[in-house]
């Protein structure tokens, strides 16, 4: 049998005076080592797509990080905290929506665990100052300074994290700004920051697997078991018959 293909999302960026789309390569590599899948880009291209046409030629999505920010008016917000990047949020949200329609599975990381509390009908917030130290490196630090950042999870009893990684508080990488202020509909918490911040959840849509993480497994899967579970969890999503449920069970 052919392996799953995973579509990951591009996003936008200008380049010599021109919009190129691009994915950084640790979001490409993390789930070809550790999902059993191959990976095809998604060209942030939103509504010139036929998002319906995508969905039914790929087995799964996943929405990576970036340094941009959805656009507050897509989930009726009024802050004005760029970048932004239109054609990322189109396209993700679209052709996640598409994907959820036809049964299939569609992880979230940073600003896809963003994008889709967006898609199902939550809002987000800009993280107030006060809070802001606990979830992003300091300004003007290294890339591997930056992504050393941690702080606590802990896993909500009986549920998919929990049943996965124990009941014990787990440490995670944090580099955000952005996060959920109200969950959406039918997304179930996994885990949360000591702050109370909703840092994963899960969904059941159908056939379609939903799971999304505030934080970045992609970083260090190579090293970091519970990292690399993330990318273990899509490959399996995407097989045939997925061993776990949304709600835990």
């Amino acid at each position: 049998m052919s392996r799953p293909l995973l579509g990951i999302v591009a996003c936008t960026r200008s380049f010599e005076g021109e919009t190129i789309h691009r994915v950084i390569d640790r979001y490409l590599r993390a789930p070809a080592q550790w999902s059993g899948v191959d990976v095809v880009l998604i060209p942030a291209l939103g509504l010139l797509a036929d998002q319906h046409n995508l969905a039914a030629r790929i087995d799964g999505l996943l929405l990576t990080g970036s340094t941009s920010n959805l656009e507050s008016w897509r989930y009726g917000g009024k802050y004005p905290h760029g970048p932004f990047d239109p054609d990322r949020d189109s396209t993700s949200l679209t052709l996640t929506s598409a994907m959820l329609d036809a049964g299939k599975p569609v992880f979230g990381i940073c600003r896809g665990f963003q994008e889709l509390n967006v898609v199902f009908g939550g809002t987000l917030q800009h993280l107030p100052v006060a809070a802001q130290a606990m979830h992003h490196a300091p300004a003007g630090v290294s890339i591997e300074a930056m992504f050393d950042h941690t702080h606590a999870v802990t896993p909500v009893p009986g549920g998919l994290l929990a049943n996965a990684l124990g009941d014990s508080p787990v440490t995670v990488n944090s580099v955000h700004y952005q996060a959920v202020q109200i969950l959406g509909r039918d997304l179930v918490a996994q885990a949360h920051a000591p702050d109370g911040l909703v840092e994963a959840f899960s969904a059941q849509v159908g056939d379609a697997h939903v799971l999304g993480v505030q934080w970045h497994p992609e970083w260090d899967a190579d090293r970091n078991p519970q990292s690399r579970w993330f990318f273990t969890a899509l490959g399996e999503a995407m097989s045939a018959e997925p061993p776990y449920q949304a709600d835990g069970s």
